[in-house]
């Protein structure tokens, strides 16, 4: 995402905690600008963990314990709509009433939790099951460092604002920061009992517990309200963070299949979306991933869109719009902008308000320019609202006139100033671009794929000229592609490996790496058959393929490293996207091959593929091998088993004139049934049942949609 991402720890305050915690083990929830992370015990222990809004730590400790201890761990989940997150817990050893020590495991402790409005609401419930009474000594640690995003992510600051008096207000606290962006920060911490003893950083409560008794407590976090936590607060506001969750999740296709796991994944893929897409005045946009990136990315949120535009074209138009929205008007060199540029990544904590990084808007992204003119275009042709690229037309004319400005050569990037990003590809760590002997080089740097994006781009703005009648701007637009077809087949080929080079650096070199990058080019459809069966070949071979996925650098290149971010690790979308080029070249089996792999790989992280994972090769008997500090959410994660379902599928839409193909489809494997409900074709909807048959599938449709299988 950018070059921050690979940080492993936080600067935290005296007495918070610096224990590692693998991220699988790490449980997300979210809501619009708001998000909390924390371990399987429900614990926050500043970390990279925390209660955030708007990119800032709201609170950095939440800590339960019964009398001296945590109670121990049974289990932890997210609920299948990630709505709410639940862990069991039970005793150690407590106190007898009238002394002696109780046996532990006889409590059961259950924390229940959810966030709405800005707000983290949560129910501690203890169940009794012993045969006497038992006191219970519970106590909850607390703490508010209101640390930056970045800040929590490694950065150092030369200055901080103050940090206001911490408040006791009988039932609670109440922390404040005063920002040096002039912002006043407030957390407010509190309770439905009062507790029995109440300090800056700790609340104590004692209760006494026959058998089978039961007591629950409420607690809330956020900004200061009049009303007191309790149990009508709590069931209120969930039901409305349901009823939400429940709309969301309602928008676009339904999927159902004849295997329930397999629907476990499109089920939690579905609702690892529904959570990351946030609510804007320009229509619903999905955010980028938990915990780093819950901000709206330009290039995330492309291609989000674009792998569920089959089932859900609504949100490929909200990011458009949004988009266009925050196109570039002037030139910066801190912020990577020109006019027509589509912005990257957009913050609002207070080292980017301040300036300190250049994202408050950042425009350091070369590939999301292209991206958004290829991603109207497809948006068109499935949907045929051509009156929403009639809206966008003057944004849309301003992006391509960023792309055409490279005209006497290959679209490149230079960061314009140090604190952007150095590499701004997908692909945007430091490390992730090299020469085949590993040196890095000069820039500016032409991506491979980028100029795959430009030739897509390019077709589209030709076709929809071609509409509005200017001919000529249509034939230009035309020609553009096929020069930029023409530029990239001479100069990014390699006869001998049979590959495209990743790059060409500002000294007209190749950089003649074997990446991952010319599967987007297959995407965009640039190559010729020939050449696309020979870069299909090295793509599914053991060099890349691991086995769960493929990797991002081809094994045994220079930099080769299986836990790095870019340079061997397996990105889902990466591999989506290459398994969407293979199938536009007729690769429809070995799809299904891919497809099959990233299943087994999201049934070993309970059905969530992450960000990234190690790009080890599969041995019998293991799992994949996690990324530390991978975003889990991620949308481009999330969204790539819709991709992938597509491709095997072979699937087409033609929204304008309300038409289907399927294109020698194959159902994933293990399936025997598919089901595809309430598609909406041109205003108009169909339901579609595949059914296996031998190597292909037969098809059943019911609707007034024309369906052909070829």
């Amino acid at each position: 995402m950018d070059d921050l991402a690979p940080a492993t720890e936080a600067h935290v305050e005296q007495g918070e905690t610096r224990e590692p915690r693998v991220p699988v083990r790490m449980f997300a929830l979210k809501d619009a600008d708001t998000f909390v992370v924390a371990d399987a015990s429900g614990d926050i222990l500043g970390a990279g963990d925390g209660f955030f809004h708007n990119d800032t730590r709201m609170l950095s400790r939440w800590r339960l314990l019964l009398g001296p201890a945590p109670p121990k761990l049974l289990s932890a989940a997210v609920a299948a709509d990630d709505v709410f997150f639940t862990a069991h817990l039970s005793n150690q050893a407590l106190p007898f009433p009238g002394g002696g020590v109780g046996p532990p495991g006889v409590l059961h402790v259950e924390r229940k939790r959810f966030l709405w409005d800005e707000r983290l609401y949560e129910r501690v419930a203890i169940v009794n099951y012993s045969r006497d009474p038992v006191m219970v000594p519970l106590a909850f640690e607390f703490g508010a460092d209101f640390h930056d995003m970045f800040e929590v992510r490694g950065a150092r600051r030369r200055g901080r604002g103050v940090r206001r008096a911490t408040v006791l207000e009988g039932r609670g606290v109440r922390f404040g920061y005063d920002g040096l962006d002039g912002l006043a920060r407030t957390t407010v911490v509190a309770f439905s009992d009062t507790p029995a003893r109440l300090s800056q950083g700790r609340a104590e409560f004692m209760y006494s517990l026959g058998p089978e008794g039961r007591l629950e407590l409420y607690a809330e976090v956020g900004a200061p309200t009049d009303d007191t936590p309790s149990c009508e607060r709590y069931r209120a506001a969930a039901a409305r963070a349901l009823l939400e969750r429940r709309r969301t999740n309602r928008r676009g296709a339904k999927l159902s299949s004849s295997s329930r796991l397999f629907n476990a994944w499109l089920e939690k893929s579905r609702a690892d979306v529904s959570l990351l897409v946030t609510a804007t005045d320009w229509g619903p946009y999905p955010y980028a991933g938990i915990p780093w990136f819950s901000t709206a990315f330009g290039r995330d949120a492309v291609i989000t869109a674009w792998q569920v535009l089959w089932l859900d074209p609504g949100l490929a138009r909200g990011v458009l719009r949004y988009l266009a929205a925050h196109q570039a008007q002037e030139t910066s060199a801190f912020r990577d902008s020109a006019p027509g540029k589509i912005m990257h990544e957009t913050r609002k904590c207070e080292m980017a308000n301040l300036g300190e990084v250049p994202f408050a808007r950042y425009y350091g992204g070369v590939d999301t320019t292209p991206l958004f003119v290829a991603l109207a275009g497809a948006y068109a042709d499935r949907t045929g609202d051509y009156a929403l690229i009639d809206e966008l037309w003057p944004a849309l004319t301003r992006a391509i006139g960023w792309v055409e400005q490279f005209e006497d050569g290959f679209i490149a990037y230079a960061r314009g100033a140090a604190s952007g990003l150095a590499n701004q590809g997908w692909k945007d760590s430091e490390d992730s671009v090299f020469h085949k002997n590993g040196r890095f080089p000069p820039g500016p740097i032409a991506l491979v794929e980028v100029q795959g994006y430009a030739y897509a781009a390019f077709l589209a703005m030709g076709g929809f000229a071609r509409r509005r009648g200017d001919d000529e701007a249509a034939e230009r637009w035309c020609a553009q592609a096929e020069r930029v077809r023409d530029m990239v087949e001479a100069r990014f080929w390699m006869e001998a490996e049979g590959f495209y080079g990743i790059a060409i650096d500002g000294e007209g070199r190749l950089c003649e790496t074997l990446t991952s990058n010319p599967g987007h080019l297959l995407f965009t459809g640039l190559p010729s058959q020939a050449r696309a069966k020979r870069v299909a070949e090295r793509l599914l071979s053991k060099r890349f393929n691991s086995g769960w996925g493929l990797r991002t650098l081809a094994e045994g290149q220079a930099r080769y490293n299986p836990m790095s971010y870019h340079n061997g690790s397996v990105w889902p979308h990466d591999t989506a996207i290459c398994a969407a080029g293979l199938a536009r070249y007729g690769e429809r089996a070995r799809v299904v091959q891919l497809m099959d792999e990233l299943f087994e790989t999201a049934a070993n992280f309970d059905m969530r593929l992450p960000e990234l994972f190690c790009g080890f090769p599969r041995t019998s008997g293991e799992p994949p091998v996690a990324y530390p500090v991978a975003c889990l959410p991620q949308a481009w994660a999330a969204g790539s088993c819709f991709m992938m379902l597509q491709a095997c599928l072979g699937l087409r839409i033609d929204g304008e004139h309300g038409r289907i193909e399927l294109l020698s489809p194959h159902l994933p494997a293990g399936l025997d049934r598919l089901a595809i409900r309430h598609l909406e074709v041109g205003g108009r909807r169909v339901d579609l049942v595949l059914e296996a048959a031998g190597r292909t599938c037969e098809v059943h449709t019911r609707g007034e949609v024309d369906v052909s299988v070829i």
